[in-house]
């Protein structure tokens, strides 16, 4: 069983090396595909001398965005389990081993790790907490589900199923949109608790309250729309 780990990174210099060796700690076989979507900090720079066996490394000439990103990424991915990593830390590479299991023995086809159901986690700031709690309760209604985490990182696919949808999203959009896609096909997304390491704005966080906006969008607009 080969695990397709999908890194889209933008502008991660002081990051990607780190958590490609936390990935690289975990003893699941695996390819590691990492799109870099037109960084400017010396991300592209530090990639380019980066050797490895089990590393594929995309270059965007231009920024695309995160789900931009994770699109071409999963046209490279050649696993039968794919999982989403962002180039940050905030998420443990050691969370694999509770969550890909689930999807590689064909227990599940989706599989998704909730930040909420681990109570030890601290979130950076209440309006991140709060907006999340309204896109996973929107997804939720809309969509007959039981999430309480749907905008997490941690989503884990059966790689046929993932390619077979088709996807437009560019940006932050991807987990709604994948979130509804999987529902819409009667999927019930089951959850497992996962560690979470949040940063701040400072740091480099880089997702902010249009995004919330735009993910209770397209929740909405793929209810009702193929």
């Amino acid at each position: 069983m080969l695990l397709s780990v999908l890194i889209p990174a933008y502008n991660e210099v002081n990051n990607i090396e780190k958590i490609l060796n936390k990935i690289g700690e975990i003893d699941i076989p695996k390819e590691i595909i990492v799109v870099d979507d037109g960084s400017s900090d010396g991300t592209r720079e530090l990639l380019s001398r980066l050797k490895s066996d089990t590393l594929k490394i995309i270059f965007h000439e231009k920024n695309q965005g995160k789900g931009g990103a994770i699109r071409t990424a999963i046209r490279h991915a050649t696993g039968k389990v794919i999982i989403i990593q962002d180039a940050d830390l905030e998420y443990d590479p050691h969370d694999y081993y509770k969550l890909v299991p689930l999807v590689a023995n064909g227990q599940e086809k989706v599989v998704y790790g909730s930040r909420f159901l681990n109570k030890q986690n601290k979130h950076s700031y209440f309006s991140f907490f709060l907006g999340g709690q309204i896109v996973t309760w929107i997804t939720n209604i809309l969509y007959f589900q039981n999430l309480t985490d749907e905008p997490t990182c941690y989503k884990v696919f059966d790689a046929n199923l993932l390619k077979s949808i088709k996807l437009n999203c560019t940006g932050f959009e991807f987990c709604p949109e994948v979130t509804a896609k999987v529902a819409k096909l009667g999927y019930k997304i089951p959850e497992i608790p996962i560690n979470y390491f949040p940063r701040s704005i400072s740091e480099g966080k880089k997702i902010n309250w249009k995004d919330g906006i735009e993910a209770i969008w397209v929740l909405l607009k793929y209810r009702f729309v193929n």
